[in-house]
């Protein structure tokens, strides 16, 4: 069985697209990842903007996003 991720600043564990989130912004090599509340404080935006460029991504066909 493989560890899930964990939020660098909270601790909470990550879904696939938070962490794929975290890759497509943050770029594909970093080892620190972030949940979608604690990445919009970090980028200082709102967590429904996150959203959206979620759905965005998903539908332009990113494999990040499940």
């Amino acid at each position: 069985m493989t560890k899930k991720a964990k939020c660098y600043l909270c601790d909470k564990e990550l879904e696939k697209n938070e962490v794929g989130l975290s890759k497509k912004l943050l770029g594909r090599n970093i080892t620190r990842y972030y949940c979608i509340s604690c990445l919009a404080d970090y980028l200082d935006i709102s967590v429904d903007d996150l959203l959206s460029k979620i759905e965005e991504f998903k539908e332009q066909g990113c494999r990040l996003f499940s």
